[in-house]
């Protein structure tokens, strides 16, 4: 074998020998940290799925959890009619949901097509499937960036390999513009890259996306994923896609109603606030650092189509660029920017109201099984200072799995771009089924997603020398 050769073999055994250990010490970290995980990872994945999908055990729920999540039931049933389908399917979606309490939150709102949306909505089919369900919510988060990385996001799709510019936009219109920026119109031009790329699958994709205009890209991404569903997943599941603009919906819900516990605790209580900004401070500055940033307070301050961090200062939320007060800390200010979208929820409200209130069961991407129990702390040990509530910190302390590894578990190469133009998808129940009996260590494939991200190779680390531990009292919640 020629030296140069050999070396080229050597090299690449040694990244595959160091990806096996990178992603042995993600599962190590995650075992330490989820050990209920361990049993699973020698059996299908259709058994976590499973496991995931099951609904959380509860006892009586809270008069503050009841409330929570009727809101919760009520914005559901209201997306579901507002994207076209039927009363009943609107009923059987509350129903399924009810019944499993389980919601996919991993996903930015991507086009269908992309590999990380589709792979996750499989795994969650098969979850949904083994209970019999034939209803699926999900949230996308769809306060991201049109491009997340070089010519990576929701800005971008590719095909054939090759990147193709979904709205068509300059650069300058997409770096640091937000799904949810405005206004229009927005419309699915599909512009390639480069000339060649993939012309039939082109042609066939503009074929299926709306030939309309539209305010936002959001907008424009889910009305595609409507049209989208059936077509690529086939008609055994009704989906409703839910994301940030409903639950701008939802806290406004919560906030116009003076009994809610939201709007008492958040709005009208003066320390809970400055406590709960207090502990993310304090969590920055420990050894559990650098999962659960401060981004904003609350609230995203949308302007021109930029997505900009706010502070809460005396009662004011104030641009800290500029030193200017957008919105006095009260609901009226509040449910009036929250109508007009100049405010959004930010990740710590939205899993308020979607999941830490109702209890309802959080799956989520690389970061959230980390930061999503941090969160949970934050907010009981607000309640613990001032000393209330604690019928819901107790609820908090037993629930059962409040929070998962759910989005991007399964890494395959298959194309679903392609599988769809081949026709493959037409058998979407075989698909469901070959993936569910693929063992949980074979089908999560690299966990690229996790072993290129320095946040997991530091947390391991702390790990290992106990700078962190499962016992620790910022942990006590997962």
């Amino acid at each position: 074998m020629p030296v140069s050769h050999k070396k080229k073999v050597n090299r690449e055994v040694e990244e595959l020998a160091a990806g096996a250990d990178a992603k042995q010490a993600v599962l190590g970290s995650l075992e330490a940290l989820y050990p209920w995980m361990k049993p699973y990872h020698s059996r299908p994945i259709r058994d976590y799925a499973f496991r995931l999908f099951t609904a959380p055990a509860s006892g009586p729920m809270t008069e503050i959890r009841l409330r929570a999540f009727t809101k919760l039931l009520d914005i559901i049933r209201k997306a579901a009619t507002r994207n076209g389908l039927s009363a009943d399917t609107a009923s059987e979606i509350c129903r399924d949901f009810e019944k499993h309490r389980v919601m996919q939150t991993g996903p930015h709102l991507f086009l269908l097509m992309e590999p990380e949306a589709y792979y996750t909505h499989i795994f969650s089919l098969l979850g949904l499937s083994a209970h019999g369900c034939s209803t699926y919510v999900s949230y996308a988060v769809s306060t991201v960036n049109l491009v997340e990385k070089p010519r990576k996001g929701p800005g971008w799709l590719t095909v054939d390999g090759k990147p193709v510019n979904v709205f068509g936009l300059s650069r300058s219109r997409m770096i640091g513009y937000s799904l949810l920026a405005g206004p229009g119109p927005y419309r699915f031009e599909l512009l390639p890259t480069e000339p060649s790329t993939g012309g039939d699958a082109l042609t066939l994709l503009r074929s299926l996306l709306p030939q309309t205009q539209f305010e936002r890209p959001a907008h424009a991404i889910k009305a595609a994923n409507l049209i989208l569903w059936p077509k690529m997943f086939g008609g055994r599941f009704a989906f409703l896609q839910i994301d940030d603009e409903d639950v701008a919906d939802l806290v406004a819900d919560h906030l116009s109603d003076e009994n809610s516990w939201l709007r008492r605790r958040l709005l009208e209580d003066p320390k809970f606030a400055p406590n709960i900004l207090a502990g993310l401070d304090r969590l920055a500055s420990g050894p559990w650092s650098g999962w659960l940033a401060r981004g904003t307070d609350f609230f995203w301050f949308y302007e021109n189509g930029k997505r900009l961090p706010l502070r809460l200062i005396a009662g004011e939320l104030i641009d800290p660029a500029t030193g200017m007060k957008v919105a006095c800390f009260t609901a009226p200010d509040i449910l009036e920017r929250l109508a007009n979208r100049s405010l959004v929820p930010n990740l710590l409200l939205m899993f308020l109201v979607l999941s830490i209130l109702p209890g309802v069961r959080a799956l989520g991407g690389s970061y959230q099984p980390i930061y999503y129990p941090l969160m949970r702390y934050v907010v009981c040990r607000a309640l613990e200072t001032a000393g209330v509530d604690g019928d819901l910190r107790q609820a908090l302390a037993t629930d059962d799995v409040p929070g998962a590894w759910g989005h991007r578990v399964i890494e395959c190469d298959d194309d679903p771009l392609e599988l769809f133009l081949n026709g493959r998808n037409g058998g979407m129940s075989d698909l469901v089924d070959r993936l569910g009996d693929i063992s949980f260590a074979e089908a999560c494939g690299s966990m690229k997603g996790f072993v290129s991200d320095p946040s997991w190779h530091e947390l391991h680390s702390r790990l290992r020398q106990g700078l962190v531990t499962p016992a620790d009292a910022e942990w006590t919640l997962s």
